[in-house]
């Protein structure tokens, strides 16, 4: 069977898929709490209509700012990129009651590609950590070119199936859907800025690196 990659018009309609199916949950739950705003006299449950929305607005709007920079053009006029802020966004993707991401801000400016490389690979590393844990980021010479290092810790830890090759770009034996596009993506992002993804296994835990290439 010979490998499948998407032209460049199906490989943004899956990214725009992909985006989609990310806030349709959140949208839905405001949704459904503005109905019960509209049906119920009930005191408690207008309370917790408005709680719902409170948090599914909070985190769609986290999951829509993360996409900017992650997949979008981020907002910015240039090429480079905050640290500091793209650190803010990603914590607030991120962290929930199962997973906490451990990212100092950094207020220095990057290349935007190398901020699409790091937000990409926090979403690998999620799916490093599926009952959820700890994830830490270090980044080296970020005014530079930079390198990039998440360790997963969580119970189950483990290197996402087939994604290494998606990244890399080869293998690709399936087509491309909505689930699938976002580590292909990420592995042309870095081809364009000349880094390598890595994975590891350190005793229970995942490392993710992007490093320059050689």
């Amino acid at each position: 069977m010979s490998e499948i990659y998407p032209d460049e018009l199906e490989l943004a309609a899956l990214l725009c898929s992909k985006v989609c199916h990310d806030v349709i949950s959140p949208v839905g739950a405001i949704i459904n709490g503005l109905e019960v705003l509209d049906e119920e006299s009930d005191e408690d449950m207008r309370s917790f209509a408005m709680d719902l929305i409170r948090k599914s607005a909070a985190g769609a709007s986290a999951k829509l700012q993360f996409a900017r920079l992650a997949y979008g053009a981020g907002g910015s006029a240039g090429a480079m990129i905050d640290l500091g802020d793209a650190a803010t966004v990603t914590r607030n993707y991120a962290n929930d009651d199962k997973l906490t991401l451990n990212w100092e801000s950094m207020p220095i400016a990057i290349g935007k590609d190398y901020v699409k490389i790091l937000l990409n690979m926090v979403i690998v590393a999620q799916h490093a950590v599926p009952r959820g844990g700890v994830i830490d980021v270090h980044i080296e010479n970020a005014q530079e070119r930079p390198t990039f290092t998440l360790r997963c810790k969580g119970t189950g830890a483990r290197i996402p199936a087939g994604v290494a090759e998606l990244i890399a770009g080869h293998g690709v034996r399936n087509p491309i859907d909505a689930r699938s596009v976002q580590p292909y993506y990420m592995g042309l992002i870095a081809k364009r800025a000349e880094m390598t993804i890595h994975f590891a296994e350190d005793e229970d835990d995942i490392i993710l690196s992007a490093k320059p290439a050689e």
